[in-house]
């Protein structure tokens, strides 16, 4: 196994992706999958729908994640030969699986796109008055134009990608322990903001208790808090591009629960000890609101700024990781065979194309959905419930896994903690997590119509994928 990841290393093959991707790469690419849209634009809304219950919420959905990751890490070490989790889920559960998780998994970061379209739109808002939005016209050209750009990144070399994923990242880290030391200065030296708001850590319970719009609210607070970790699954995209998997998939899974706490609880933990959290609004970041409510309007232009930038990051992260998927797609014949072949630079630029211009179409979505926060609830709930199957898939085929290679699991140095009993667990609370959207009108709404996507699915794999593997000769 080692000779043959040597030649893929040293051998420049225009058929192959490359494994180009360092360690230091790695490890922020996958820190800035845990940091993504939903906290620094979605956190405001689930403030607003949960309270401070919110920090519960992220160290439950941390906590499944954790397993969830370090099933997918075992899953990726045990066959190397796995490039991204089509393979996995071709070989252990066929190849309907494989083509389900394929073309799903890139319809939902092309829906984390149009989210994040929406998104750039609201932040750039911050900067005009009120009375001088930007027209729908404007909208659509600044959507073109972010999507053009990511294009551009992303048709150099996957070296060149990491590099500028590794700076939005640490851009990201950056900003959130500098609001963690100055929300925490603040809080010290008993801030008062210029509407005598006093700051302390009193304020995340003393405006309601912890559970201030009761069960409905901690339950509903789970939707938009899900859509701040898609992508940190985003590892099990890069193994075919990662140098030394062995060593540096492992350091980049065992850091999750470090990042969650950091990043996730303990910055939220501190905003709403600054801002007590039903003065935090619905549809700004909380990261802005924070130093906008304390007064400090300079900080408040940097971390939107930051803030953009992550949202730019995402929208990176998502169009290269839906061109690796329609590259595995095409290589196992589920997808247009053109989408199979690699630029100059080994990297798969008709799968980007492709990609980008069904995100470009979601600039539409801003002449009907002007409303940036209704766009980013609509997309990130359709998102939402894609990846929970796709994570639902990830957990199925570890368990086929242990049934089926036993052995594997026996060698494995990375194994899954609670192996086949926690993959269970995990799958439970997937399947909690769909209840819970029911619950709310605008997710209820998304829930009803995803089950086209499965009948466009089931009818492009039957008219389309089995004549074609047929006719090739090969075996389903």
């Amino acid at each position: 196994m080692t000779t043959i990841d040597q030649k893929e290393d040293d051998v420049s093959s225009p058929h192959e992706l490359q494994r180009k991707l360092s360690n230091r790469h790695l490890q922020l690419i996958a820190i800035g999958g845990a940091i993504g849209t939903g906290l620094f634009m979605g956190s405001g809304k689930t403030i607003s729908l949960a309270g401070p219950s919110i920090l519960i919420i992220y160290m439950i959905i941390g906590v499944m994640f954790f397993f969830l990751m370090r099933a997918l890490g075992e899953l990726l070490l045990s066959n190397l030969h796995y490039k991204s989790f089509i393979d996995m889920a071709h070989d252990l559960i066929g190849p309907g699986a494989g083509y389900y998780i394929g073309w799903s998994y890139w319809l939902g970061w092309v829906l984390v796109g149009i989210a994040d379209l929406a998104a750039i739109i609201n932040y750039l808002n911050f900067w005009l008055p009120p009375d001088m939005a930007f027209t729908p016209m404007g909208q659509a050209m600044i959507s073109a134009g972010c999507v053009l750009l990511v294009l551009g990144i992303n048709l150099l070399t996957v070296k060149l990608f990491g590099e500028i994923e590794f700076w939005f990242a640490l851009i990201k880290i950056i900003a959130i322990l500098s609001l963690i030391v100055v929300g925490g200065f603040m809080v010290f030296n008993h801030f008062h903001s210029p509407d005598g708001t006093l700051a302390s850590f009193s304020n995340v319970w003393s405006h309601g208790g912890m559970f201030p719009k009761g069960t409905s609210g901690f339950l509903a607070g789970f939707q938009i808090a899900l859509f701040a970790f898609v992508g940190v699954e985003l590892l099990g995209t890069m193994a075919a591009e990662t140098k030394d998997p062995e060593k540096n998939l492992p350091k980049a899974v065992n850091a999750i629960p470090t990042r969650i706490i950091l990043f996730y609880v303990l910055s939220l933990f501190i905003v709403m000890s600054v801002t007590p959290w039903n003065l935090i609004p619905a549809d700004k970041s909380p990261f802005v609101s924070l130093f906008m409510h304390a007064g400090i309007g300079s900080a408040a232009i940097i971390m939107n700024l930051v803030v953009l930038s992550s949202v730019m990051s995402s929208m990176n992260s998502g169009v290269f990781s839906t061109s690796r998927m329609l590259f595995g797609l095409a290589k196992d014949g589920q997808a247009p065979q053109a989408l199979a072949k690699l630029s100059s630079r080994a990297v798969p630029a008709k799968g980007l194309f492709f990609s980008c211009l069904f995100i470009l179409a979601g600039a539409a979505l801003q002449y009907f959905v002007p409303n940036t926060i209704e766009a980013f609830t609509l997309a990130s709930s359709l998102c939402v419930i894609l990846f929970i199957s796709i994570w639902g898939l990830i957990m199925v085929c570890y368990i086929r896994y242990r049934k089926r290679a036993p052995e594997l699991h026996a060698k494995s140095t990375f194994k899954m903690p609670g192996g086949v009993f926690m993959s269970y667990v995990v799958l439970i609370f997937l399947l909690f997590t769909l209840v819970i959207l029911s619950l709310e009108p605008d997710t209820l709404k998304a829930l009803i119509i995803s089950p086209l996507w499965l009948i466009i699915l089931a009818i492009t794999y039957r008219v389309l994928y089995i004549p074609r593997i047929k006719k090739m000769g090969k075996q389903l």
